[in-house]
């Protein structure tokens, strides 16, 4: 075992404050890591104050990881000392099951082990990347491509995947319109992605405060969807929408702005559950769905796309005792667009 610091709440609320955890020996398999960026994910925060059901403390949060190599396992033929990885939502999983095999570990029939606030199929529980050094099978580590800086693209391990991978899957390119719903830590990567992949794309925003940063990602148009006027211009306007909120929202409105065949895919997770009409979907045989992250396959592939065409996270890098302020700005919605934890400032 390796002891390393690392930022660990104590129960449901309480603040993140140093420590220090302990690292597994590492077997054929693995890859020790020294992280350099922790990204501070929405869903940390969701977990820390117990708002998704019962976690297990004391806690280690964080699953937006970027670093160095520092040592690998006897088995271990993909990375070496000194590479640049990253370790997203997923640290292990069957490996055999269909979903497995089909390159979408985060369906593994098994359960697939999450980076932190979970169990590994060892029975040792999982810390996450609010630390010094995390240890990882070799399955799950991703590679950084030279193009992309460590701590831009540390939120791409969780919002990248996340919004890249329902891009992918409802078909967003050239000649298509997509429609982003929030422009927060999820929306913007959401609007650089959608640019980069060909589609035209539109945000949708509480108000037209973003508007200059939503044109300088690549956006066509950003509207408030607190005018009224909204919605009756956009009708049957998108092909796609990605709502990246966790609020509910009124339902109707957004899907009547898709063209018939159109897909809504909600990110966001409401804690109250979410109500429209069937026949907001069936006049245009349109689909309500839902999407998290993605497989480790794709997640290299988004990363690889984030270098071509110069994709980061838009940043404010803190030190590890501003953690506890930044939860409460991020539910405040004050950080644009992801705050990323400097771990070099973690002292036990």
């Amino acid at each position: 075992m390796s002891v390393t610091p690392a930022l660990s709440t104590a129960g449901p609320g309480a603040p993140l404050k140093a420590t220090t955890i302990e690292r597994r020996d590492l077997r054929p398999d693995d890859v020790a890591i020294d992280i350099a960026y922790a990204g501070i994910c929405h869903s940390d925060i969701h977990q820390v104050r117990e708002e998704w059901g019962a976690s297990i403390f004391p806690m280690v949060p964080g699953h937006e990881i970027a670093g160095t190599v520092s040592a690998v396992g006897d088995g271990v033929t993909t990375y070496q000392v000194g590479d640049r990885v990253g370790v997203g939502c997923l640290v292990d999983s069957c490996g055999e099951c269909e979903y497995c095999r089909g390159g979408q570990e985060q369906f593994c029939v098994k359960g697939a082990v999450v980076t932190y606030n979970g169990e590994g199929y060892d029975g040792e529980k999982t810390m996450g990347g609010y630390s010094r050094q995390i240890v990882a099978s070799e399955r799950f580590v991703l590679r950084i491509p030279d193009g992309i800086e460590l701590d831009v693209a540390a939120p791409l391990l969780c919002a990248g995947i996340t919004t890249y991978s329902p891009l992918k899957r409802w078909g967003a390119g050239p000649g298509t319109k997509v429609a982003v719903v929030g422009m927060g830590g999820l929306g913007h990567v959401a609007v650089k992605f959608a640019v980069a992949l060909g589609a035209e794309v539109t945000v949708l925003s509480q108000t037209t405060s973003k508007k200059d940063d939503s044109l300088r990602y690549g956006a066509v148009d950003h509207r408030a969807t607190s005018e009224e006027s909204t919605f009756t211009d956009l009708a049957a306007t998108f092909d796609v929408i990605i709502n990246t909120v966790s609020a509910n929202l009124p339902l109707d409105s957004y899907l009547s702005t898709l063209k018939p065949n159109g897909a809504m895919v909600n990110l966001g997770g409401p804690s109250d559950p979410c109500e429209f009409s069937a026949f907001s979907l069936l006049a245009g045989g349109k689909v309500m769905a839902g999407s998290m992250i993605g497989g480790i396959a794709q997640t290299q592939e988004m990363l690889e796309v984030a270098a071509e065409h110069g994709i980061g996270a838009e940043i404010e890098l803190i030190s590890a005792d501003q953690a506890d302020e930044a939860y409460d700005r991020v539910v405040n919605s004050d950080v644009r667009y992801r705050f990323v934890i400097d771990t070099s400032t973690i002292e036990a």
